[in-house]
């Protein structure tokens, strides 16, 4: 099934290791530093906004943009890299790897678990949460407006089935724990992600290949820091927390780079090997998965089809797609580098 691709990048006239060193030193700094420019950007656009009249309507803009940086990084990105990695001539002619296209299994199975997870979690969420307004029925079908005309002349507000103050409390509370839940498990992807770009660079010794990743890669961490960094400053998480996965971010290239060249150093093995190209394409495939549903299911469909902001205003639709359309062309356009 697998089609058996020739990478001519990796000519033995690159090969240097020395020179390769060099510039995976220069490039942890550069990663670093771009990570945390690029992740720290909504974070600090949405605190400076809170309080302000707009704030709900400024990250909700920055969250869709988020959204196509996140879906553009997992259908244009991973998942071709994923892809290439399983149809490479020292993989594609081996079985089982060429009978079968287990990039797009694996893809599934990513996706299929973040199903799970959200699945599971959201229940756990919503079970775990007692209070004070257990006696409330469920969130009900009906808008208020609707609540309000079934109510019979003579009942009381809980008799009609209206939703009380603290009823909306927990609501809110419940959406906000979702929220939460969603940037967790799109940072748990992305980190799968960036480890593998580390990993795969700190391996390489062909420095044809590493210098243009240095600049492209710079580029690619600021666009997917600002993508989780949009979900996380919707989340609301306290300083601490938002401090750790805004770190998490920003370590976990340089991280894997690291990884890479120890691993090299003490097995040989670089980005060329055919059991590094296979944990490669399957690593890439999960991420790819879990990114799809995250951008697909937990992003673009409850902003879209499920917040009140959208539906109430027009402009407000048209301008969050225009958001979600530039953030998918600019994290496309570094393809053509990384």
């Amino acid at each position: 099934m697998a089609r058996c691709v020739e990478d001519t990048a990796r000519a033995l006239a690159c090969r240097d290791s020395q020179a390769a060193a060099h510039l995976k030193l220069i490039s942890i700094w550069v990663i670093f530093f771009t990570s945390v420019v690029g992740i720290s950007s909504p974070v600090m656009l949405a605190r400076y906004f809170q309080g302000k009249p707009m704030y709900d309507k400024a990250v909700l803009v920055i969250k869709c943009f988020a959204a196509g940086v996140i879906m553009s990084t997992s259908l244009v990105h991973v998942l071709p890299d994923a892809f290439d990695a399983l149809s490479d001539c020292r993989v594609a002619s081996r079985h089982p790897w060429k009978d079968f296209p287990f990039s797009g299994l694996v893809t599934m199975v990513g996706a299929l678990l973040a199903l799970f997870v959200d699945i599971t979690a959201s229940s756990h969420v919503e079970h775990s949460q007692p209070g004070p307004t257990d006696h409330y029925a469920p969130v009900p079908a009906l808008t208020q407006e609707e609540l309000m005309e079934t109510k019979k002349p003579g009942e009381s507000r809980c008799e009609a089935g209206e939703l009380g103050p603290s009823h909306e409390q927990r609501v809110d509370e419940l959406v906000r724990l979702k929220q939460r839940l969603v940037s967790q498990v799109l940072e748990i992807g992305i980190i799968f992600h960036s480890v593998i770009i580390g990993v795969t660079m700190g391996m390489s010794q062909n420095q044809c290949t590493i210098r243009p990743l240095v600049a492209a890669l710079a580029f690619h961490q600021i666009f997917e820091g600002m993508g989780l960094g949009g979900c996380i400053a919707q989340a609301g998480f306290g300083f601490g927390t938002t401090a750790y996965m805004c770190f998490m971010f920003a370590v976990t290239t340089p991280a894997g780079i690291v990884m890479g060249m120890i691993l090299f150093s003490m097995t040989g093995y670089d980005d060329s090997n055919p059991n590094a190209l296979i944990m490669e394409g399957l690593l890439g495939s999960f991420s790819s998965g879990i990114l799809i549903y995250m951008a697909l299911v937990d992003l673009i469909a409850v902003d879209f089809f499920h917040n009140k902001m959208m539906s109430s205003s027009p402009w407000m639709k048209k301008t969050s797609y225009i958001a979600l359309t530039l953030g998918s062309i600019a994290m496309s356009i570094l393809a053509l580098w990384a």
